[in-house]
């Protein structure tokens, strides 16, 4: 069995576990940041985000939301997005991938 906690995260960006078929990682923003710098793609990975702290907005496909604490959203494998801190505190996000996308 494998295991992980979200606080062994050390940097703006850990995978925390990979499996043959999934990944869990965990993405912490600072006010203002974002996921990157234009949006991307991860053309083979369906990518679940869970907010667990703070305000992020979300850019995925041409659709745009404001996801606060415990919010969900799935972006599609191929489909263009970004994450960007929208609060006055850091944001911190719980992320699977299907298949591993890192």
């Amino acid at each position: 069995m494998k295991t992980a906690n979200v606080r062994d995260a050390t940097s703006w960006f850990d995978v925390l576990i990979t499996s043959a078929s999934s990944q869990a990682a965990v993405m912490r923003l600072t006010p203002d940041s974002a996921s990157s710098e234009s949006s991307n793609a991860h053309q083979r990975s369906d990518q679940v985000l869970l907010v667990l702290q703070g305000v992020v907005d979300a850019e995925v496909g041409e659709e745009k939301a404001r996801l606060g604490r415990w919010d969900v959203v799935v972006v599609p494998a191929g489909t263009q997005h970004r994450f960007t801190c929208a609060g006055s505190e850091a944001a911190l996000t719980f992320n699977v991938y299907g298949p591993p996308a890192y």
